[in-house]
């Protein structure tokens, strides 16, 4: 299984995804932030899931995965999207990284993102081929599991 993680930070959930993946997976973490990218590498080493780890810097307008290209199976985009210049770009990328079926894991704090903002971010990325399957309920976030449905 090949995992996207966009805004992994220090890896709170790099690691706990590289485990689930195992020795056969992989998880790619891009992030925008030079220090989070080398304390995640630290702590990915650390734990001895380095192997399994593709930490990356990117830039803030893209997500830096163009050589994906219908390889991933699982995005978590965790408290990231409403950080991003363009949504709509966002879901185009992670749209082409995808293979068809695969999931993505969108959650929003409810702090920070208005439902208006995050029925936003679900329009952005139904445009980009992805319904919503499940709204899971996630402590004081929006929340919704989305399956790519549409080859982009």
């Amino acid at each position: 299984m090949t995992v996207l993680e966009p805004g992994p930070g220090m890896g709170f959930f790099t690691l706990e995804l590289a485990r689930l993946v195992g020795t056969s997976g992989r998880v790619v973490a891009v992030d925008i932030q030079p220090k989070a990218i080398e304390r995640l590498k630290r702590r990915a080493a650390e734990a001895r899931l380095l192997h399994v780890i593709d930490a990356r810097l990117t830039s803030p307008d893209l997500t830096g995965v163009d050589d994906l290209r219908g390889s991933v199976d699982f995005t978590l985009a965790f408290a990231v999207v409403h950080e991003l210049p363009d949504a709509r770009r966002f879901f185009a990328e992670v749209a082409a990284a995808s293979k068809p079926g695969a999931s993505i894991l969108l959650a929003e704090p409810k702090g920070h993102v208005k439902t208006s903002e995050f029925d936003s971010e679900l329009q952005a990325a139904a445009d980009k081929g992805f319904k919503i399957v499940d709204r899971p309920s996630i402590r004081r976030a929006h929340a919704a599991l989305l399956r790519k449905t549409l080859s982009n």
